[in-house]
């Protein structure tokens, strides 16, 4: 960790002209950031606008190809995690990091245990007590000795919060806390954060959630794909302003969906609920219809698709097929049915990459192509690759290329041919153009639009809202596991989407 001076003091931490890339992706392009003493600053921007890659940098994950850290006046390089808690600077992740089998004291101090007896052994007693010391400053009940596992979601985030203090964090970056809370719980958590910001501790608070911003933080600062837009007071800034701000790009194509898709229902899903991450959802799908599903990340989004497809168990609700009112415990038994599910993850969920193009279009299929037990009938399954290939444009050599080798673009062509193979009608596709080139996009979005054309019935899954109002022809979107809305894709806008993926229901599940 190399300091050398900087300039303004009055900062706890400032980021200059951060530039960070990544193969084949410009994850942050001049960013800068500040944080103020006794600050809460919201850091705002839609899925992939930047946000996780510039706290990770400033908590020492990633380094930074181009420009400046300065914590209290010293401009610094973080090189690690640990020199981003020497330096006062600690994250509490959306996802939770700890040992369910161990004590909230041993999760606080893990790895720097005080000891005894020449230093061979912890000294539980003096480690109880130091948790003890934290849960009383914030002013929350929890014995240092009781095993996390056994705690609420809520109550190990608060065991989270107290390991950040216990480095004496100057610096206290909030990555979606109350993502897992109830009302009451972020009362609570609003409480403790007040307490922090009247020490002089500087919060960077990241929330997708508006009426929280508002509640809780002083600046908001805005970003947008991997570029910072603006920083505007918390008080006096309409929310429509913001939701302006982090969608603020024009469309790249103005084509829509025409709205052509036809009155058949071929899926109607009703007061479907999982836990909490799935509440209540209930919707249709039409033949030749393209359904955008929208929201924040977190919204539920995939796993309404994994419960309709047998890959999570449901609590309660019905799905009805092709006016059927069937039980899908399976992924296999959704196939029967003429359900496909493509994965957001294609290499894991989707292919087999060390085999065959042909291998991998005809696997779904097999049975169709058996001769007997012991044979398959490889010049069929060689007719049938091929036909898909043709048909998909899928650029292979041939169809005895290994797929590994082929292009994002055409690893997810390969994945579509086995659907269609199957001959499935139903088609979910979970994020269809994930880490896929602008020309691929445009063949797959064709692709689509064709398949819907020829009848078959898609739901697309979108973290981008360009890609969903291109395609849709209408949008469900999602909050908290919740429909909140539905819109027309031809008259929907992405301040329409924004806000109802935003739009929290207090009331109880």
């Amino acid at each position: 960790m190399d300091t050398h001076a900087g300039s303004d003091v009055s900062k706890l931490i400032e980021a200059r002209g951060i530039e960070k890339s990544f193969p084949g992706v410009r994850a942050l392009r001049g960013v800068s950031f500040d944080l103020q003493p006794g600050e809460v600053h919201a850091l705002m921007g839609e899925n992939g606008a930047g946000k996780s890659t510039l706290m990770k940098i400033l908590t020492g994950v990633y380094q930074p190809d181009a420009g400046d850290i300065v914590v209290e006046g010293n401009v610094v390089s973080i090189s690690g995690p640990q020199a981003a808690q020497r330096l006062g600077i600690g994250i509490i992740h959306q996802e939770l990091y700890l040992m369910n089998h161990l004590t909230a004291a041993q999760n606080i101090f893990i790895g720097r245990e005080p000891r005894q007896g020449l230093g061979m052994f912890v000294d539980e007693k003096k480690m109880n007590a130091n948790a003890a010391a934290l849960f009383k400053r914030m002013q929350v009940r929890i014995d240092p000795a009781s095993e996390v596992g056994h705690m609420t979601v809520a109550r190990q985030q608060l065991v989270e919060i107290a390991k950040a203090l216990s480095f004496n964090s100057k610096v206290l970056i909030m990555d979606e806390p109350t993502s897992a809370l109830n009302e009451a719980e972020v009362a609570h958590l609003f409480a403790i954060i007040r307490d922090l910001r009247s020490r002089g501790v500087g919060i960077v608070y990241i929330s997708h959630k508006m009426d929280e911003i508002k509640r809780i933080s002083d600046r908001i600062t805005v970003m947008r794909d991997g570029q910072y837009v603006d920083t505007l007071p918390a008080e006096g800034t309409p929310i429509s302003k913001i939701i302006s701000l982090m969608v603020g790009r024009e469309l790249a194509d103005a084509t829509r969906a025409d709205g052509q898709a036809r009155p058949e229902v071929v899926l109607r899903v009703n007061g479907l609920n999982r836990g909490n991450a799935i509440r209540d959802v209930s919707f249709d799908l039409r033949k030749g219809e393209i359904l955008g599903f929208a929201g924040l990340m977190g919204a539920g989004r995939t796993e309404v698709a994994r419960a309709i497809f047998g890959a999570d168990p449901i609590d309660n609700g019905t799905i009805e097929v092709h006016g059927q009112h069937r039980k899908i415990p399976t992924p296999r038994e959704a196939v029967k049915l003429g359900l496909a599910y493509l994965s957001e993850d294609r290499k894991h969920f989707g292919l087999v990459t060390p085999m065959s193009v042909m291998d991998n279009i005809t696997m779904a299929s097999w049975s169709r192509f058996a001769s007997g037990r012991m044979w398959m009938r490889n010049s069929a399954l060689r007719r049938s690759a091929t036909d898909y290939v043709n048909r998909l444009k899928v650029k292979t050599p041939s169809v005895d290329q290994e797929t590994r080798l082929l292009s994002g673009g055409n690893q997810q062509k390969v994945v579509i041919a086995k659907w269609l193979l199957r001959d499935c009608d139903i088609l979910f596709f979970d994020e269809p153009t994930r880490g896929i080139d602008v020309g691929a996009k445009a063949e797959i979005y064709k692709m689509l639009q064709a398949l819907a054309a020829e009848g078959k019935a898609i739901v697309v899954i979108s973290s981008e809202l360009e890609e969903v109002l291109r395609l849709s022809h209408r949008i469900v979107v999602m909050c908290e596991g919740r429909v909140t809305g539905e819109l027309d894709g031809r008259t929907a806008t992405q301040e329409s989407i924004m806000t109802l993926a935003t739009q929290r229901q207090s009331k109880a599940a």
